[in-house]
This record gives C-alpha cells, sequence and structure tokens, in this order.
C-alpha cells in the first residue's frame, strides 16, 4: 500500500506557488515556481508539488474524496492536475478534462489552423536551430478564482506561468488549466523581451485544451504556425519544448513513446486518448509541444504522474484530441465537448455469465445502469448486452481493435464522436439480436467538476446561504465540513434531468431572526413549503413567490428551519449590510424562472439519492462509457 500512498497523477504543469492549499494537498495544481519562490517554499519547508525535485521524497495527499472513476482506488493513486506557471500568490484551484477524435492521415486544410503532414526531417541534434522552435511562446496568466465559500466574492489573484504554441491564424494552443479563471493573459515569443496581450476563446475542459488569440500583428511578424503530425507509434522519438521550472529561456527534453491508450485526463475528470513519454515534463511545460523527429507537432504536454516506484511517465494529449476541440470550436462557434454514452458497463469475462445472458460468442459489455439525462435511457435497459458500435464488434473485456495489431477501451469509439452524432448499437437483449440508434451528447453531471461563467451562484434568505454543490466547493471545504452522507450524494448520485442540482444551505450569517440556526452548514435543501427544489434558481423561484406567513425549508435528515415570512424579508437588507455583501442573490438568479424539465420520473423520490455503490463504480470489471 506503501505505493499507492506516494503516486499521483498531476495535471497543468504550470509554474505556481501554491498557498492555501499546498500545506493541504498538493491536489490539482502542480505550480512551477520561480527561483526566488522555490527558495521561499524550501526554507519554509512546504511540501508543495513545485518544490520537490524528487517525487519519492514527498507524497501528495491528493483530495479528501476520490471522485467517480477514481473511487476504487486510494485516494493518493488518482490523477490529479496542477496549474501552470509561476504563481505568485496561489489559491491553486482544479478541474479536469476528457475526450477525443480521431485525427486523419491527409492532409486538411481549414480555415486558420495548420494539418500538414509533409516529411520534413529534422536532424535531432539541431534542434536548438530549428525554426518551429520560434513557434512556442510562453504564457503569463493572472488568476482571479471565485471563493465558493463566499460566492459573493473572489479570492486573490495569482500569477502563473505556462507554455504555448502558434497554429495559424492569430491563434495559440496551450492547456485549459493554464488560463483558469483567468482576468489577464500575456504571451511572449522567444528571443523577444515584449508581452503581448491574448485572448481565451474556448475551453476544453474535459481535453485541458484552451484556444487563444493574439491580435497584434507585430507579434505575428515572422512567425511560423506547427504543423500537426500523426499519432505516433510505440518507442518513436519525442521531443518536448516549453518553458519549464528553473530557467526563463526555452526547455528542450527529449524521450520516446512508452504507451498509447484511453487515458484518465486530470483537469477534467474525463478518459481520452493519451500518450505516455518518458521525456521529462516539468511545471511550466503544460501547454507546449511535443515533436517527433519530422519537427511535426504531435501532442500537447499536460500531466505527469510521480510515485516512489515510478519514474519519467508524463503525457501528451495526442493530435486526435487536439483535431477534435478544434473541430469542435469552427462547426460550433464554440466548445460544445466530448459525448459519453451514459452507461455503466460490465465486462463479460465468465463464460457462465455469457451464457446466462444469451450472449453465443466471445464479446460483449453488460449495460448495469444507463444515465436517466441519456438518450441511451430510450434505448437501453439494465441487462441488455452490447456487442457492437458502428458495427465494430466489442469485446468481452470491453476493448476495440486499435490500428493493426492493438485494442483499446471502447469509450475511444465514443470519443471519437462528436456532441449530437448518431451513433448504431448492437445488443442482444433477452437472448435477441438488434440495432438501436442512440444520439450522444455531453455528460451531465449533478455535481459539476467546474463553473460554468466562473461565478457560483447563491441565494441568501435571512442569513441563510444556499448555494449549489460542486466539487470546487468541496475541494474548498474538505470531507470534515461537507459530511459523509453529501459526499456519497455527490460522488455516486445521477441526475435525473438536465439542471437538476444539489442545492445546500453553506452557512448561516447569525442575526436575530435566524437563532437557533446559526451552527447549520453544509445541509442538503430538499423542499421548501413542500414543494421539491429542482435546483437554487427554482428555490429563488419558490420564495419569491410565496404569499405563506411561513418560510419552510425541510433538509437531509428531517432537519426543518421555519422563519417568519415578513420578519425575514425586513431582516435581509440589514444582515448584507452587517455582512458587506452587495446583493442577496447572483446576478444568473435575477432572471425569471423557466422550468424545462419535461421527464418527471423520479419525482416522488428523494433528488440525488440514487447512489452508486463503490464497488460498482471502483471495481476493475466495471467501467462507464
Amino acid at each position: 500500500m506503501a505505493t499507492a500512498a506516494a503516486s499521483c497523477l498531476f495535471y497543468g504543469l504550470s509554474s505556481t506557488v501554491t498557498s492555501r492549499y499546498s500545506a493541504v494537498s498538493t491536489h490539482r495544481c502542480l505550480a512551477s515556481t520561480s527561483h526566488r519562490a522555490v527558495a521561499a517554499l524550501a526554507s519554509k519547508s512546504v511540501p508543495t508539488t513545485a518544490s520537490k525535485k524528487d517525487p519519492k521524497t514527498s507524497k501528495d495527499k491528493g483530495r479528501s474524496v476520490s471522485q467517480k472513476k477514481y473511487s476504487g482506488r486510494s485516494k493518493d493513486e488518482r490523477p490529479y492536475p496542477f496549474v501552470d506557471g509561476d504563481k505568485s500568490k496561489a489559491d491553486a484551484r482544479q478541474s479536469q478534462s476528457t475526450t477525443f477524435s480521431s485525427f486523419g492521415t491527409q492532409r486538411k486544410e481549414k480555415k486558420g489552423f495548420l494539418y500538414d503532414f509533409n516529411e520534413q526531417q529534422v536532424d535531432p541534434g539541431n534542434f536548438q536551430d530549428a525554426a518551429f522552435l520560434n513557434a512556442v511562446v510562453k504564457v503569463y496568466c493572472t488568476h482571479t478564482a471565485p471563493d465558493y465559500s463566499l460566492p459573493w466574492q473572489k479570492q486573490r489573484q495569482y500569477t502563473s506561468t505556462a507554455s504555448a504554441f502558434m497554429i495559424g491564424d492569430g491563434k495559440l494552443l496551450t492547456n485549459a488549466h493554464c488560463v483558469e479563471h483567468d482576468t489577464q493573459v500575456k504571451v511572449k515569443r522567444r528571443g523577444d523581451d515584449v508581452k503581448y496581450v491574448a485572448k481565451v476563446l474556448a475551453r476544453g475542459v474535459d481535453c485541458d485544451i484552451a484556444l487563444l488569440s493574439v491580435e497584434s500583428e507585430e507579434f505575428w511578424k515572422g512567425a511560423e504556425p506547427l504543423q500537426f503530425g500523426r499519432l505516433p507509434r510505440l518507442q518513436d522519438a519525442v521531443t518536448v519544448v516549453g518553458y519549464p521550472l528553473g530557467g526563463d529561456t526555452i526547455s528542450v527534453t527529449k524521450g520516446v513513446v512508452s504507451r498509447i491508450e484511453v487515458t484518465s485526463y486530470a483537469h477534467g475528470s474525463s478518459d481520452l486518448l493519451g500518450i505516455q513519454i518518458d521525456a521529462a515534463i516539468n511545471p511550466g511545460n503544460s501547454g507546449g509541444p511535443a515533436f517527433n523527429d519530422q519537427g511535426e507537432c504531435i501532442g500537447v504536454a499536460f500531466q505527469v504522474y510521480r510515485s516512489d516506484d515510478a519514474e519519467n511517465i508524463g503525457y501528451v494529449i495526442p493530435t486526435t484530441v487536439v483535431s477534435h476541440f478544434l473541430s469542435d470550436y469552427e462547426r460550433n462557434g464554440k466548445y460544445t465537448g466530448f459525448p459519453c454514452l451514459g452507461v455503466l458497463l460490465q465486462k463479460l469475462e465468465n463464460p457462465a455469465l455469457r451464457a446466462c445472458l444469451k450472449v453465443p460468442s466471445n464479446e460483449g459489455v453488460l449495460v448495469r445502469r444507463v444515465e436517466p439525462t441519456s438518450d441511451a435511457n430510450n434505448v437501453l435497459k439494465e441487462g441488455d448486452v452490447i456487442v457492437s458500435f458502428d458495427d465494430i464488434r466489442v469485446g468481452c473485456e470491453g476493448t476495440v481493435p486499435f490500428r493493426s495489431s492493438e485494442r483499446i477501451a471502447f469509450r475511444y469509439l465514443i470519443s471519437q464522436k462528436f456532441a449530437g452524432d448518431v451513433t448504431e448499437l448492437g445488443i442482444i437483449s433477452a437472448g435477441k439480436f438488434s440495432k438501436v440508434p442512440v444520439v450522444l451528447n455531453p455528460r451531465v453531471h449533478l455535481v459539476p467538476y467546474n463553473i460554468e461563467g466562473g461565478q457560483p451562484s447563491y441565494l441568501i434568505i435571512a442569513g441563510l446561504v444556499f448555494t449549489p454543490l460542486s466539487e470546487p466547493l468541496i475541494d474548498e471545504e474538505c470531507e470534515d465540513s461537507i459530511g459523509l452522507k453529501l459526499l456519497a450524494k455527490a460522488r455516486y448520485s445521477l441526475a435525473r434531468f438536465k439542471g437538476q442540482q444539489i442545492v445546500i444551505l453553506s452557512q448561516v450569517l447569525a442575526n436575530e431572526v435566524n437563532i437557533g440556526y446559526e451552527d447549520m452548514s453544509n445541509h442538503q435543501v430538499l423542499r421548501f413549503n413542500g414543494t421539491q427544489i429542482k435546483n437554487i434558481h427554482h428555490l429563488a423561484h419558490l420564495v419569491d413567490s410565496c404569499k405563506d406567513k411561513y418560510l419552510v425549508f425541510e433538509f437531509d435528515d428531517n432537519y426543518l428551519v421555519v422563519l417568519e415570512r415578513e420578519a425575514a424579508m425586513t431582516a435581509s437588507s440589514c444582515i448584507l449590510k452587517d455582512y458587506g455583501i452587495p446583493a442577496e442573490r447572483s446576478t444568473d438568479l435575477t432572471e425569471p424562472f423557466v422550468d424545462s424539465v419535461e421527464d418527471n420520473r423520479g419525482r416522488d423520490q428523494e433528488f440525488g439519492d440514487s447512489p452508486v455503490s463503490s464497488l460498482e463504480i471502483g471495481f476493475d470489471g466495471l467501467l462507464w462509457a
């Protein structure tokens, strides 16, 4: 167990200095710090990932509670992302990503993006003179993250540095975690002393990719965008270029391709195709390109794996995933995300199990659970066996053919699709084979891994602060204050409809009107005046339209809070003034509430109370598609 306790996958190799989390956990932020910051950390003996030279010398605590996909592993064995850059006063934050699409071998000429597979052989010994190194730039980002515990304000800003590279048409690529919660992004070319302002056009949290643009014509003078190459083969040489910790100039490290498979993306909590390499990847390398011997970009460096028993394990986002991200952005004018099938699958390795399910051959995966919000819920049911995906046979271990003589996880085929695509599944149901169409869409998370728009929603009623439960809030509050029951719901419950949220009372701002409730925190509110709460916007609507004498809030475990309505409304303005809060609700809750829920199934059951057991999620024989 010592190995599991010491291993950790970091996302985001940016150079940053963590403050709040460095003392408790290094989770998603491996910061590549400046020389001065490293010295300061060393003198204080703060166990941040940024300052450790040897992964064997310290252990990454990781998150206190595992996410769905990692619940079967010890917490320190799970992958974690880290922010890139030279963070000065960091409150390092996280997020996770996933999905990819196939990248064709033919030349693609789309507006602004270069996909060229010309064989430009580059002498590996002359990389420092190669012109394409000038396309790699240094990113300087100022971050201002929301304060999820006090959702009406933001945290203190911090800075970080990372890497990026030019892809043409005035655009750059980097990692999403490098520009998370950005308030200002600047880039600087190799050999230049001028920083230019960049704009974030799109973020793919699941695939950890961000698209930047620079309007200054001066920045692009003499620039040559990089050309994307094919998916490499095992043992192919790879060169990682970027601006990591340890200096200010460009850095080049070399290695080989060690493995290509579906990989956990720490920043977006998703599983997409990834390239494992043994070239050194350090904080600050995040967002930098990886080249083959022809000088073509074969991927984007984004995370590393640290363990007592493993060394030199770095990960690169392949061009297939990059291509999917760019194509998605070009199709929709924004990034919509990788789709999912929305089913929990079990391997069918046991012959008796296949015989019982009337599966005639050594293939197929068993449908154990279907997400209510997925289109698959209309055509699949528990006990069905998926034997093919678009006429590609699915093996009994949940794998499909990959290239000439390899096999890869079934999820790979799904990640090649786009949101809204229709796929054809071959299924065996009650011993009968049939083909059914399924629409693929991004997964609906009951507890989101990142907040769209950046600022969390909140509603204050007589000092009672309500907000939706989210992964960033859990990270801030930690497991002791959240409570095991709420954590179990966050990890294992499935959304029953789009827009559903777990609304919690995060804290009570003490006042005469709420005497007796001051110690309440992080309790899920289920009903208001007898009406089931769908989300925080619905709660705000119910309170605004209430004409009853009392405001009655029903919480988990039958806890009851009752306020006299007129007294509560009168006290609200005084409470806001006393605590220096600008408004009683977030701006998104000022819009009229529209009930878009069409599927009322399960309304008679407690919302969010559909736990998936640890065995189902963590057991190696089961996997989410």
